[in-house]
């Protein structure tokens, strides 16, 4: 499928918005040691690029699912920033009535139908959203976020295969840190063991690229979504990127051992701001000033934010008895 040349307004929104999404966090992270924001927090600093990428070929009434790291998807996907940060607090003005917290963000308004705690649990869901699109005979897809980690479970190659059996205009977008939780790769899996092959051998159209490569990000998510929303089949997505936080939490592991500073160092030498700032200034667009003008922008954002939360109600005891399902 013929793609369309990236444009120098396409390398200015994916910046702007990864540099938004990782001011954002890096405010979380500084504030959560004030213990205002009572949930686990799995901050996605450093793996913002994959988000943006995807969410920027998306509309409105697409679907988004997303997993325990779900604070760069729902802001890439549209997520209203007070919203988010209110449920943080538990107030009843967050995304989720503050019943949910940072792992459990829904939001209908902009097509992010939820994310939840539990490996994997999200995928066969999509399942069901893509089938319902297919029967209403929409136009509009959806996009299953998760980690490589969740590709370990069952559910992933059984709904695998039922999307490419009933043709489902759903994408598997699997964001490949290299971690689960502090676990490897070679410990877990064969090195011979390729997500993008099981994929294929389901008959599903696979792509792979460098998540913190603007170009290449850009690029396969535009290819995947093209071809899902026009052959209403099924595409999986493998992108690479890596977390520079804790897996839970605000601070740094390093000392933990279980990654190695060569290791650290090489992912934040390729930090996918740092990427995108050489190839907009190849472009002829000043980075530095545009950078400064999103962070002071944002920082206002992020102040009002939390202003509201602080100031917002939490939920009512008699809330506590809706919403429940069976």
């Amino acid at each position: 499928m013929k793609q369309e040349p990236i444009t120098i307004e396409d390398f200015k929104e994916f910046f702007s918005k990864i540099v938004r999404i990782r001011t954002i966090e890096q405010a979380i992270a500084e504030r959560y040691h004030a213990q205002e924001m009572k949930c686990p927090m799995h901050l996605s600093i450093g793996q913002e690029g994959p988000a943006v990428a995807i969410s920027m070929q998306l509309n409105a009434s697409d679907r988004m699912l997303s997993t325990h790291r779900s604070h760069a998807h729902y802001l890439a996907k549209g997520g209203n920033l007070n919203m988010m940060i209110s449920e943080f607090f538990g107030r009843e003005t967050g995304c989720s009535g503050g019943m949910g917290g940072s792992m459990h963000l829904i939001d209908k308004s902009c097509g992010f139908e939820g994310a939840t705690a539990i490996v994997g649990n999200t995928i066969p869901i999509a399942a069901g959203v893509a089938l319902s699109q297919k029967l209403s005979r929409t136009k509009n897809i959806t996009v299953v976020c998760f980690g490589e980690g969740a590709t370990e479970e069952g559910v992933f190659s059984e709904t695998l295969n039922i999307a490419s059996v009933k043709n489902l205009p759903l994408i598997f977008f699997v964001e490949n840190n290299g971690y689960s939780v502090y676990s490897p790769l070679s410990p877990r899996q064969s090195s011979n063991r390729h997500i993008t092959k099981i994929s294929e051998a389901h008959g599903i159209k696979s792509l792979k690229g460098n998540g913190n490569n603007i170009e290449e990000a850009l690029a396969i998510s535009s290819e995947a979504v093209k071809y899902v929303r026009k052959k209403r089949k099924p595409c999986l997505i493998e992108l690479e990127t890596y977390r520079y936080l804790e897996h839970c939490g605000p601070n740094n592991d390093d000392h933990i051992g279980y990654r190695t500073k060569k290791e650290i160092d090489f992912w934040k030498s390729y930090d996918v701001i740092s990427n995108a700032k050489k190839a907009i200034k190849e472009l002829g667009v000043s980075p530095d000033s545009l950078e400064k003008l999103i962070q002071e922008n944002t920082k206002e954002e992020i102040d009002n934010a939390f202003r509201e939360a602080t100031l917002a109600p939490f939920p009512k005891i008699e809330r506590s008895i809706s919403y429940e399902y069976a």
